[in-house]
């Protein structure tokens, strides 16, 4: 499908579990990518009981962005995001949902527009919220174990020192297009990080 014409980014979302135990694991790469952008750009997560997570505001530019990190646990990510879309009137083509992908190869990050939720749930209830496919994604790639039956235990699993280096490298390759995404200048982000 055709991107919309330059629509900047209004919020952009970690998918990911709360809690100490689920720190590091390879589901919760979408929280490692917003905390790695508040950290870059001076922000500091804040509980928001009426957003049902923890956000913060950061500034690039011209551009202000929400982030988001929805406390709901993966299968209800919806429940935080759409709360939060509706309270400041954003619409679903200015969301940046980032979260894991097992279908690419740790290293990898790809932006993406609409799209099904590939059994992924937190994208299942995001859709379901948002009542659209149409928001924007960046695909974090976590590899696969390469058996279906081991998918739940793997995801909930910390990855190598080398598969962990390799996803940090991809979250700073795209941390490094923020000023095109949040611009809505997504074929330029695309052609820069899809070609790191």
């Amino acid at each position: 499908m055709n991107a919309p014409a330059k629509t900047p980014i209004k919020l952009i979302v970690g998918l990911g579990n709360p809690g100490a135990e689920y720190d590091g694991t390879r589901h919760n790469a979408g929280f490692w990518f917003v905390d790695l952008l508040a950290s870059r750009h001076g922000a500091v997560f804040k509980t928001e009981p009426k957003f049902h997570g923890q956000a913060c505001r950061i500034r690039f530019g011209h551009q202000e962005c929400w982030l988001l990190k929805p406390a709901t646990f993966m299968n209800r990510s919806g429940q935080s995001i759409s709360s939060l879309a509706k309270y400041y009137k954003i619409e679903p083509a200015e969301i940046l949902v980032a979260h894991d992908e097992l279908d690419m190869a740790a290293g990898v990050a790809r932006l993406k527009l609409g799209g099904g939720h590939g059994g992924h749930n937190g994208l299942r209830d995001t859709i379901k919220a948002l009542a659209t496919k149409d928001f924007w994604r960046l695909r974090v790639g976590i590899d696969h174990p390469g058996d279906a039956k081991q998918v739940v235990n793997y995801v909930l699993g910390r990855p190598s020192r080398g598969d962990a280096a390799a996803i940090e490298v991809a979250l700073d390759n795209s941390e490094r297009v923020l000023s095109d995404i949040l611009s809505g200048e997504f074929q330029q982000a695309m052609n820069r990080l899809h070609g790191s």
